[in-house]
């Protein structure tokens, strides 16, 4: 009699597939990080159309405005990747509340702001703020909803609250400071953080790698400050044009710094960014991806904000009302984004994103100087933000998947200092392209040709990016899900 066993009729279980439903916990998790992302998103935009009044307000210089902008931004991009690399130290849910206590509080200090100084002090201390609780968040979302539709979804509807945020802080903006006060732009943040700080503890889950990672101080300092000056270049590059010594010098130093970072890291015995993630075709291109549609979309609002207040004499608080149709459009698009990487995958997500928006903003090249083109507009907009959203939620699950959640942190604060960098890199090098058309020329025909010139730069640059990050995220060997 034999004694070999025959095989098993039945083959071994397959892994269970990810849940498609989200249980109430998670919906709970999801409300509280996209409730908190909205509003940092909405400090963006809020004190843009409130800058005039603000500085009558506090005395600010008409030159020396941009600062209440710039301060932000500085300190939100140059310090990202670190707190990225610190949450995974300290946890991440311990930096997202400590972030969101330091939002509320700077938010406090700047609405009872008297003076320039104490204003600034508030922004860099709201945008330090924002480079903790964004990729702290962020990293808390993906590590809470496992790679599948669940995380497709999130990350979507995260994408779509972050770009309805930008239009929502321009129009509430207007809003308050029409109503009540540029004051209000700041507090209103408080209730909300105040709600996040109370609910948070009992409702998020921890999350960090299994062992403790060392911090690399010289990565740190090297790609913080190379940031800082990029940013800082390119800010200048608005104000003073791009041969200005200030510009070159800033650019320049930053560039070799962001270098030496590299090199630094393939060195470094626990760097901040290993080098073999940065080597991922999959975070290489998804973040390129990301870099263009923020570059994009956030400098299409300031060139049609020109192109409303200058040539059409739109009030701020109608501009703002304007923007409440692009709004719509990106809800959606984040609606529909994580629904279209499950049935075309990423790649495929990106290319159609970024060939609706390319096309969408190609059209407002026929803007022309009479009321009626606000129609065009209004339409080319919605689209376009439709299609830039497909772009964001492409980009956000090219960029995130395939990875540890050990290496979450990493890679979400890759994305968020690449989200910020994006939004901040837009609006000098639009403005520059416009100054440069217009030359000496005043008037609305001279902004009009300078804001067309723009536009069509925009269209091409998007066009351009999907295609190449859509060709390359197609070669073999790409490492992303679904696409």
């Amino acid at each position: 009699m034999s004694t070999s066993r025959t095989a098993p009729l039945i083959a071994p279980a397959s892994p269970a597939p990810p849940p498609l439903r989200m249980t109430g916990r998670q919906k709970l998790v999801l409300v509280l990080l996209l409730g908190a992302q909205f509003m940092i998103a909405v400090d963006f935009s809020i004190l843009n159309v409130a800058l005039p009044a603000v500085g009558e307000g506090l005395g600010f210089s008409l030159s020396h405005l941009q600062w209440i902008a710039t301060s932000f931004a500085l300190a939100a991009a140059g310090f990202t990747l670190l707190f990225g690399r610190i949450a995974d130290l300290v946890g991440r849910k311990r930096l997202f509340i400590g972030g969101m206590v330091v939002l509320g509080l700077s938010s406090v200090l700047g609405g009872l702001a008297t003076s320039p100084e104490v204003l600034l002090t508030a922004r860099v201390l709201q945008g330090l703020a924002t480079a903790a609780v964004t990729p702290a968040g962020l990293a808390l979302l993906t590590t809470a909803f496992k790679e599948g539709p669940l995380r497709e979804r999130a990350l979507g509807l995260n994408g779509a609250l972050m770009s309805a945020g930008f239009t929502a802080g321009a129009i509430l903006g207007g809003l308050l400071t029409d109503l009540l006060s540029w004051r209000w732009a700041f507090f209103i943040n408080v209730p909300v953080a105040a709600l996040v700080v109370a609910l948070a503890p009992s409702v998020i889950a921890d999350s960090r790698p299994a062992e403790r990672p060392k911090l690399d101080l010289p990565g740190a300092a090297a790609v913080t400050g190379g940031l800082l000056l990029l940013v800082f270049g390119l800010t200048q590059a608005g104000e003073s044009g791009w041969l200005a010594p200030t510009t070159l010098a800033a650019l320049l130093a930053g560039a070799a710094l962001l270098v030496g970072f590299w090199f630094v890291e393939k060195r470094a015995a626990a760097p901040l960014v290993p080098v073999h993630i940065l080597k991922r075709r999959s975070v290489i291109w998804g973040n390129a991806t990301g870099l263009i549609a923020f570059v994009t979309e956030t400098s299409l609002v300031f060139l049609l904000t020109l192109y409303l207040q200058e040539v059409l004499g739109y009030s701020p608080l109608a501009t703002g009302l304007a923007f409440g149709v692009l709004g719509v459009g990106t809800v959606i698009g984040g609606m529909l984004g994580g629904r279209a990487v499950g049935r075309f995958g990423n790649r495929r997500t990106i290319v159609l994103g970024g060939v609706v928006q390319a096309v969408a903003t190609l059209s407002l090249v026929a803007l022309g100087t009479s009321g009626g083109w606000i129609q065009l507009l209004l339409v080319a907009t919605f689209i376009g933000g439709v299609g830039n959203m497909l772009m964001i939620v492409g980009f956000m699950v090219t960029a995130t998947s395939g990875l540890p959640d050990e290496e979450q942190g990493l890679a979400t604060g890759l994305a968020t200092m690449t989200q910020q960098v994006g939004i901040t890199m837009g609006i000098p090098v639009m403005s520059a392209i416009v100054t440069a058309r217009m030359g000496t020329a005043t008037g609305p025909d001279a902004v009009l040709s300078g804001v067309s010139a723009a536009v069509l730069v925009n269209s091409a640059l998007v066009l351009a990016g999907a295609l190449l990050a859509g060709a390359f995220l197609g070669r073999p060997g790409t490492r992303t899900s679904n696409g």
